[in-house]
């Protein structure tokens, strides 16, 4: 199943860094998410545009998931020719994502 059956998603950027949060529709496909969606599954996923490290950081009082994808926006905003500078549509590329 691709995961936007299960949640949706919010980007947010600062200079070459992306931010992508997911929200479980239900909160109780939550902890099936903190399993499937690693650092490293998410980095791998990414690898077209994440040339650095991602940081995982989990709000289990909301409950969602936030990535920080490091040096993945061409050089930041003021410094990249990408035609999605902010990578806003990276949030719809995330959730193409197959799990389990």
């Amino acid at each position: 199943m691709k995961l936007y059956e299960l949640a949706h998603s919010r980007t947010g950027d600062k200079g070459n860094i992306s931010i992508i949060s997911v929200i479980p529709f239900n909160k109780n496909d939550y902890s099936k998410l903190k399993t499937q969606l690693t650092p490293e599954c998410i980095k791998e996923h990414m690898s077209f545009c994440v040339k650095g490290d991602v940081i995982r950081y989990e709000c289990d009082n909301l409950p969602a998931l936030n990535f920080v994808l490091y040096d993945a926006l061409g050089g930041g905003v003021t410094q990249s020719l990408n035609l999605d500078r902010h990578g806003k549509s990276l949030s719809f590329y995330l959730l193409e994502l197959e799990i389990d």
